[in-house]
């Protein structure tokens, strides 16, 4: 039997640890808050009783002063005590928030590392800090209102029939008829609106991210934000999305503002009524205290409205968060095993990409022996990086396996396949750090000589003598900016650094131009010496001096041998050398 769906609330407070006692006592003392708040206007209805009972004679209205002070040091101390409670709550809420970001950022580095090259940053970035911002807005400020607004209306409705129940039953009416039109504005199909408004925010972020990567191919083409229509199209959903919510508002918002305003309508009447059979002076007492009261009722269904939003957010933020958490991690398998040798073999592989019905790769199986240089070709779509990503655990397989050294990738330890594998990206991945650091996260324990030497090894002299720092250059934002070719090399610093036995090449010298890809393919042979090798290229040429070739079509394994006897056959591998010398004999 499953157990009882727990509320977004009581989760969001499981990250508060420690600190959710703190979370609690600020609720209370914010009930405490509003409770007192109400009492001044009891005082008012005495103060007034006094004032007229001892009319025109105020001299002997000696309580008015008394009850006077009460309801100053009650206002005074409301305002305290809110006061103490915020800070109650802020502490709980900044120390929740951090939890909450922690917990989801440790999740995530132990997701499969396609999870982030298939994932939108904005949309990441909004996932795990702007729903951990809104639990913070939550807990800080809206959780002691929520506490507040759950206490207040029931001391409220006491307080209605305390004096003259006639009278409360008419504010009552206004508060009962103003709430019936705050739920006609949250029902119906309005009910969700937040997870969609969240929805929309999300993606507009997520696009806007991707529109400002591309702004040099817009003003490059000289188009508009119209040639981003994924863009343009989120705006328009949301700017939509909004009007149409505030349009169904309208009819339930004017209902609700009507009958929260609307009781002195029937006070007033009634007020007349009840002084023609009674004492006028303790009628006209009673409605100077309902007058004032009304309007304060009418703020605390406000805050019932705020509330219900409040527990929306909690819902959506948790909701969002889960989104995440539900990321299955990369599991290593029970029995964990150690690489006895440095070779890379694919046996029957089958994967298939999350949310796509054709498999990238099917039944794929080659073999690289230790030292060896394998090469990985074919056309576009064929498999090849998905192919190389499989052996770093950018994704596991749905069947078969990958081995190193004849164990399962799945079955070592990530740590050690982290340490024995190196992995060079078509486009380098840099950080806004200096080249030091760039290179150093290769091996964080290195030297500074290390790292020197690697840069050497790197042919990167020429890029650390031009820059004002040397490799303590910051690159990226307030720093300089590299050139492909550059960033490159600085990448093959951080792998020759890394020294790992077995390095994967993908398109290491794509788009490079002729100075670069020689100084990249002269640090390529530093990085490869005496290690295994996996490289992936388009560039026939590059790929001649390998020990096999393999060649992928489909997902599925054409042709493999060394290129002599891949020459030799009449297949797709003799096809793209005969195509690619002819193109190397064009000229304009």
């Amino acid at each position: 039997m499953k157990g009882k769906k727990r509320s977004s609330l009581s989760r969001i407070l499981d990250y508060a640890g420690r600190h959710k006692a703190l979370t609690v006592f600020g609720c209370i003392l914010s009930a405490v808050s509003s409770v007192m708040g109400l009492i001044p206007y009891i005082c008012i209805w005495f103060v007034a009783r006094t004032a007229i009972e001892a009319w025109p004679d105020l001299s002997n209205a000696s309580d008015m002063e008394r009850f006077g002070w009460t309801a100053v040091w009650f206002a005074v101390g409301s305002i305290v005590v809110y006061f103490a409670a915020l800070m109650c709550t802020h502490i709980a809420a900044f120390r929740t928030a951090r939890n909450m970001r922690r917990s989801s950022m440790e999740h995530v580095l132990t997701l499969p590392l396609g999870f982030f090259s298939g994932s939108q940053t904005g949309r990441l970035r909004k996932l795990i800090d702007d729903n951990a911002a809104l639990t913070e807005d939550l807990l800080a400020h809206k959780l002691p209102d929520i506490a507040g607004a759950a206490v207040a209306p029931a001391a409220a409705v006491v307080m209605l029939f305390l004096f003259d129940w006639r009278m409360g039953i008419m504010c009552l009416i206004t508060m009962a008829l103003a709430f019936l039109s705050m739920l006609m504005m949250m029902g119906g199909k309005n009910a969700g609106f937040f997870h969609r408004y969240q929805q929309e925010i999300e993606r507009m972020s997520a696009e806007a991210v991707e529109y400002v990567r591309g702004i040099p191919v817009v003003k490059m083409f000289q188009q508009t934000v119209y040639s981003f229509k994924a863009f343009y199209s989120a705006i328009k959903d949301y700017s939509n999305l909004a009007s149409e919510y505030a349009m169904s508002c309208r009819v339930g918002e004017t209902f609700f503002l009507t009958f929260i305003n609307s009781a002195f309508v029937l006070l007033i009447p009634a007020a007349l009524i009840f002084a023609s059979g009674t004492d006028v002076r303790i009628v006209f007492v009673n409605f100077i205290f309902y007058a004032l009261f009304a309007p304060a009722c009418g703020q605390m269904i406000n805050r019932i409205m705020y509330m219900s939003q409040s527990v929306m957010e909690a819902d959506e933020a948790v909701c969002r968060l889960d989104e995440i958490l539900r990321q299955k991690p990369m599991q290593t398998g029970g029995n964990v095993k150690c690489p006895k040798s440095h070779s890379i073999e694919f046996k029957k592989v089958v994967f298939t990409y999350p949310d796509t019905e054709r498999p990238a790769l099917d039944n794929v199986s080659f073999k690289v022996e230790p030292g060896q240089i394998v090469a990985l070709v074919g056309p576009s779509g064929g498999g090849k990086t998905t192919a190389a990503s499989l052996i770093p655990r950018f994704w596991d397989v749905d069947s078969g396996s990958v081995l190193i050294g004849g164990a399962d990738v799945r079955d070592i330890d990530n740590k050690e396949l982290m340490e024995n594998v190196a992995f060079v990206f078509q486009n380098a991945r840099l950080f806004k750090e200096s080249i030091f650091e760039n290179i150093r996260a290769g091996k964080p324990d290195a030297s500074r000589q290390q790292v020197l030497d690697a840069a050497h090894e790197a042919r990167c002299d020429d890029i650390l003598e031009k820059l004002p720092d040397g490799i303590d250059t910051v690159i990226g934002a307030k720093g300089v900016y590299l050139s492909g070719g550059e960033c490159q090399r600085v990448a093959l610093a951080r792998a020759i650094l890394k020294d790992a036995p077995v390095v994967v090449l993908d398109e290491a010298t794509a788009s490079l131009d002729v100075e670069n890809e020689s100084a990249v393919q002269s640090a390529i042979s530093g990085l490869i010496k005496g290690k295994t090798v996996l490289v992936i290229a388009h560039r026939m040429r590059t790929v001649a001096g390998a020990d096999k070739i393999v060649v992928l079509e489909n997902g599925r394994v054409s042709q493999q041998g060394t290129p002599e006897k891949l020459i030799a056959e009449n297949g797709f591998y003799r096809c793209m050398v005969q195509l690619q010398s002819s193109s190397d004999k064009w000229s304009l």
